[in-house]
């Protein structure tokens, strides 16, 4: 069973119709009880990083997540701010503590000096960093959909898996172990998206 983590931000049914598309069993969840008893988690989010961790740390979702993604290597996805979450701080209207899974903070994007609008919305094409069984059987300058006005500054360039450019160099997907997350959205990004998710259905870290 994949969960899908319900904090009370983010786009969650688009995302359970994606996986239901490709014939994986889901289940939309806000409770600890149902991440601990998970094979794969999946935390998505729209919204501010502040307001999203508030909530999780208020309903111990925080702790669970840990104990089994960190804790029990469970096969873990994020998407957008559950990407950004991954950090250990967020400058988002102040300064926020993160999960801290990935060393690095959550800033703004500098598109604005360069004359772009903020939030960066629309379909932008990847480049590659490294190679990721996430993204077996899709090619390397693939389009993905992005929205969003933040963006995750890896500490550890060893975690970074692609980037996007939008007036600048953007994160756009992380991986450490079992741990898999993009900037971008898969579920919004048709057939590249549809199959970075079937890979994440297979993907056994």
């Amino acid at each position: 069973m994949i969960v899908i983590v319900d904090y009370g931000l983010g786009n969650l049914f688009s995302v359970q119709k994606a996986f239901e598309i490709l014939g994986a069993p889901v289940k939309i969840s806000g409770t600890a009880e149902d991440i601990h008893t998970a094979e794969r988690i999946v935390l998505p989010g729209v919204g501010a990083f502040g307001d999203g961790m508030e909530f999780l740390r208020t309903k111990g979702l925080d702790r669970a997540l840990t104990e089994e993604v960190i804790g029990k290597k469970k096969p873990f996805l994020g998407i957008c701010l559950g990407l950004q979450f991954l950090a250990e701080t967020g400058e988002e209207h102040g300064e926020h503590r993160g999960l801290g899974w990935i060393k690095g903070r959550v800033r703004k994007l500098a598109a604005e000096k360069q004359g772009l609008k903020i939030p960066h919305i629309g379909w932008n094409e990847l480049t590659m960093v490294r190679a990721s069984p996430m993204f077996t059987g899709i090619n390397p300058d693939a389009d993905f959909y992005f929205v969003h006005s933040f963006q995750l500054q890896c500490a550890d360039p060893t975690d970074l898996v692609a980037t996007a450019t939008y007036g600048e160099k953007i994160t756009a997907a992380v991986e450490r172990g079992n741990i898999f997350a993009t900037q971008f959205h898969p579920e919004k990004s048709q057939d590249n998206g549809l199959k970075l998710l079937e890979n994440f259905i297979q993907w056994n870290p």
